[in-house]
């Protein structure tokens, strides 16, 4: 109930909760992963940086969403630029599979 009335209320970080509760189908819900990343979108639109960082995951994979590198990556710079270190590291990650050692370990150490 109080998770619900935060989230009525537009609170970033109880937005978050309640997707992550949907996409594992838990607290009594039923696993809805639709509705998770609808949650994390808009939850990311208000600020929350581990949205921006499980969008750019869910972008990444492809599992959930349709693959999209280019948007993940965004995702990822938003929430490193305002120092996420998950999303810092994923970045990293990123630039060593395309070949940017340098730029990755550059990414890593800031993250760390």
């Amino acid at each position: 109930v109080l998770v619900r009335k935060r989230v009525d209320a537009k609170d970033p970080l109880a937005i978050e909760d309640l997707a992550g509760a949907y996409y594992r189908g838990d607290r009594g819900l039923q696993q809805d992963i639709p509705r998770a990343i609808e949650l994390w979108t808009e939850a990311a639109r208000l600020g929350d940086l581990d949205a921006h960082c499980k969008l750019g995951f869910l972008y990444f994979e492809g599992k959930c969403l349709e693959q999209d590198v280019a948007r993940a990556v965004r995702h990822w710079q938003h929430a490193a630029a305002q120092g996420h270190p998950e999303s810092r590291f994923m970045l990293g990650c990123h630039e060593y599979q395309n070949g940017n050692h340098a730029l990755a370990v550059r990414h890593w150490m800031i993250s760390a």
